[in-house]
């Protein structure tokens, strides 16, 4: 059954000179049908190269959103439109309006993890992976940043770059539920195993680490690794990934319980759906298009 939707899917994909971008953190059966798979930077950079004419995203709203801000002319689908990002509605673009009303002198750094309005309103977006490089390439040590949405990520970054920041104080409630009672746990029951937590993360759980990075980083750096076992202190979907590339390493999760519930909402069925259909179709206004553009745009250019 499940071969007989995934042919459907890639005859369909075929026709529709489609592409299936998906997220580290999708379901297993999500992540084997995948054209590229990856962390937010990796996915916003392959989705401004494809030639396809159909991006198909698996992933959170705010991620199929960015696909369709750095390629306006390409169709992009998401297979389930409820699948939403709780810390993306940490801010509303009214809020950040109010915030620069009150400080006209502040920049903005904007955690890609946000909706088209707030990127719309910030000057520079960032992700996980590239959000010090920005900090420190992007802005001087004179200009006061207000870092949104994410306050972990936000803290991170400000202990490794000689900015001046503000934190919003927004979280990721899948990566708080990884509590620092868990890794040293983990630690104890696999000493050898090496720590790696999303900087999402508070920083009680980035203190007990041995690497903060994001998911792409974790990749990369496992399979560049001489050590044998890691704990993996992110979205448990990250695990899957890890074990396909590398089959001989071993991995364990930092809390089982590190589960998103908007990023297991897509299934092979409503990929099919979403192809054979044409739906559902992420759509922006222009304005916010064309503003948003501008922040993704300049992120692009220094990663």
């Amino acid at each position: 059954m499940l071969m007989d939707i995934k042919e459907k899917i890639q005859k369909l994909k075929n026709q529709k000179n489609a592409v299936i971008l998906v997220h580290n953190y999708q379901l297993p059966e999500i992540q084997d049908i995948a054209d590229y798979r990856g962390d937010s930077l990796g996915l916003s950079l392959e989705a401004s190269r494809t030639k396809a004419d159909v991006i198909v995203f698996c992933g959170v709203y705010f991620m199929a959103e960015t696909a369709k801000i750095i390629s306006p002319e390409k169709v992009v689908l998401i297979p389930d439109r409820n699948a939403g990002c709780p810390m993306a509605n940490m801010i509303t673009a009214e809020q950040l309006k109010k915030i620069k009303q009150k400080h006209p002198t502040m920049k903005t750094l904007c955690y890609v993890n946000s909706s088209a309005e707030v990127k719309a309103e910030s000057d520079i977006c960032c992700t996980s992976a590239n959000a010090v490089m920005i900090a420190e390439k992007a802005f001087n040590k004179t200009d006061k940043i207000m870092f949104i949405p994410d306050r972990h990520l936000a803290h991170y970054a400000s202990t490794k770059v000689d900015r001046q920041f503000s934190f919003w104080p927004g979280y990721c409630p899948t990566h708080a539920r990884i509590l620092p009672e868990y890794i040293r746990k983990k630690k104890a029951e696999h000493p050898e195993a090496i720590v790696l937590v999303h900087p999402e993360c508070s920083q009680e759980v980035v203190d007990l680490a041995d690497q903060a990075l994001s998911t792409g980083g974790m990749s990369r750096f496992v399979k560049e690794s001489e050590h044998q076992e890691f704990i993996i202190g992110t979205e448990t979907g990250m695990l899957y990934r890890l074990a396909q590339d590398n089959p001989d390493k071993k991995f364990y999760a930092a809390a089982d319980i590190a589960v998103c519930p908007n990023m297991k909402k897509i299934t092979l069925d409503k990929v099919l759906k979403s192809l054979e259909l044409m739906k559902d179709e992420v759509t922006l206004p222009e304005t916010t298009l064309k503003r948003a553009q501008k922040s993704i745009q300049r992120m692009i250019e220094y990663a």
